[in-house]
């Protein structure tokens, strides 16, 4: 069954969206990330996704404490990027109780560094990330553009051991017009090895069952709950979730 794992963007401690990861577009969602994350949990997920995107800008991790307070809260697993650029980083986010680290830029600028890593670290604990737009893979927080195609990407790091990968169409971001179906299919056909996380534009839980059904590990959901594109009732049934007192989640 595919995962799903909910998303927690973080500015100023925070739970924010952007459209497109244009920074001006910042729409806040709550004010307490644990409160968000205690919420996902109780609709059945076990695993969420979580961005620093402050950190994402500013090169290092800024919301630490933030993951430490969901570990000691809750049973979730967390997915976490957004300023991992350095080994003491990566250590850092380790010893806050980060499961599984997301590597974008990084790997795009210094693969040498990432591969390091991925001998040092089981190769399992990275999320190696592919923000794509117009063909390209995005780096620095979607700021700045860089020439590595997709698929050379994928190649480099499966070849070094990394199963999973997780791919966002910039484009589709918090468009809440559907994902990249045809771009994950193609991915899936030429590497069908890989446990690929779709992510950017996932608007129902139809579309979620379509991903399923052409081999994705798993869906990052992130404004289409926020915006309620997808009913609360509707996604808990999906994961099988326990019942949630009505109102929390205005």
């Amino acid at each position: 069954m595919i995962r799903i794992l909910p998303a927690i963007d973080m500015i100023d401690g925070q739970c924010v969206r952007l459209t497109k990861g244009d920074y001006a577009t910042k729409k806040v969602y709550g004010d307490d990330p644990l409160e968000m994350a205690k919420q996902f949990e109780g609709c059945g997920v076990d695993q969420i996704h979580v961005v620093d995107l402050d950190g994402a800008k500013e090169q290092y991790p800024k919301h630490l404490n933030q993951i430490e307070r969901i570990k000691s809260h809750t049973s979730l697993k967390i997915e976490f990027g957004g300023g991992i650029k350095t080994k003491q980083a990566l250590e850092d986010c380790d010893q806050a109780g980060v499961d599984q680290f997301i590597i974008g830029s990084l790997a795009v600028k210094s693969p040498e560094i990432v591969c390091g890593w991925l001998a040092d670290f089981e190769p399992d604990r990275f999320v190696l990330g592919a923000d794509v737009q117009d063909g390209f893979i995005a780096i620095n927080g979607w700021q700045e553009k860089s020439e590595m195609s997709l698929n050379a990407f994928i190649s480099l790091y499966h070849k070094q051991g990394a199963s999973y990968f997780l791919c966002t169409d910039i484009n589709k971001d918090g468009m809440l017009q559907g994902s990249s179906k045809d771009l994950y299919q193609s991915l899936l056909v030429d590497f069908p090895a890989i446990k690929l996380i779709a992510s950017g534009g996932v608007s129902s839980m139809a579309e979620v069952k379509e991903l399923e059904a052409m081999g994705c590990d798993g869906a990052i959901i992130g404004k289409a709950i926020y915006e309620g594109r997808i009913e609360m009732e509707e996604f808990r049934e999906f994961v099988g979730g326990k019942e949630k007192e009505e109102g929390r989640w205005k």
